[in-house]
Formats: structure tokens, sequence, C-alpha cells
């Protein structure tokens, strides 16, 4: 009697460890967002505004890339990273750590807009929009 129990015991233990996979399964994308401290709303033309950034992910994936690009649909400015590269719009620059900040200069009177594109190596973009209104024109429309 101990026989046939024994043989349908390990039966049922070979059925079970073969039917787990012996692929692991690794998650290479992860979702993430860019968190930003508040950033004054007026700028006079000259001025410089900073903006603290943080890539806040889901999980980690230690071949994951980051690039920053950037777009300025109204106005004019500059806009640099704290390591002191210029960002020309449209082109994309590797992020190299998570935290880091970005100085806008003013260089209009008017109204100033720019877009943050912060991609991963996976094809996923996280945008973010900052305006500006120029002190200069508030001075300008009051005088009228």
């Amino acid at each position: 009697m101990k026989n046939p129990l024994i043989v349908i015991l390990i039966t049922l233990s070979l059925g079970i460890i073969s039917s787990c996979t012996s692929e692991l399964d690794i998650q290479q994308v992860y979702s993430f967002e860019l968190q930003t401290m508040p950033v004054p709303k007026k700028l006079v033309n000259g001025e410089t505004a900073e903006i603290r950034c943080s890539l806040i992910k889901e999980g980690s994936y230690d071949d994951a890339l980051f690039t920053i690009r950037h777009f300025q649909p109204d106005g004019n400015g500059e806009l640099k990273m704290d390591n002191g590269t210029a960002l020309l719009p449209n082109e994309r620059y590797q992020l190299k750590k998570t935290s880091f900040r970005l100085y806008y200069t003013s260089r209009c009177d008017e109204q100033q807009t720019i877009d943050i594109y912060i991609e991963d190596n996976f094809g996923q973009v996280v945008q973010k929009t900052f305006s500006w209104q120029s002190i200069a024109s508030e001075v300008d429309d009051s005088d009228k």
C-alpha cells in the first residue's frame, strides 16, 4: 500500500515542479513622472528662474536611460542645465541623474512658455509646461 502512495506523491510533485517556468520575469519598463518645485509666474527680461526637478520612478531598472529636450512655443529665452550646458530647442540631452536643476533666462518682454520633455529609452515621454508673464509688458499695459 505504501508504494502506490509514494508513486502518486512523487508523480504529483514532479508535475508541479515541471509546470513552473525556469525563466525569470524581469521588468524593464517602469512608469515615471517629473516633479518640480513651484516656479515664479513673472519674469523681467534678463531674469533667471530656477526649476528644481526630480524624476520619480515607479521602479528601478539599471539600464534605464533618460533624455531631456524642450520646445519654446511663446517668447524667447535660454534654458540651461545645472552643469552649465545650454539646451538647444528640440535637441536631446542625456540626464545623468534623477534630481537636477534647470535655469530659464528670459530674453524678451512678452509672455513666455517652454515645454520640457523627459523620455526614457523605452519610448515613454513625460511633458511639463512652464509659463511666465513678462513684468515689463504688465507695466506697459498699465500705462495705457
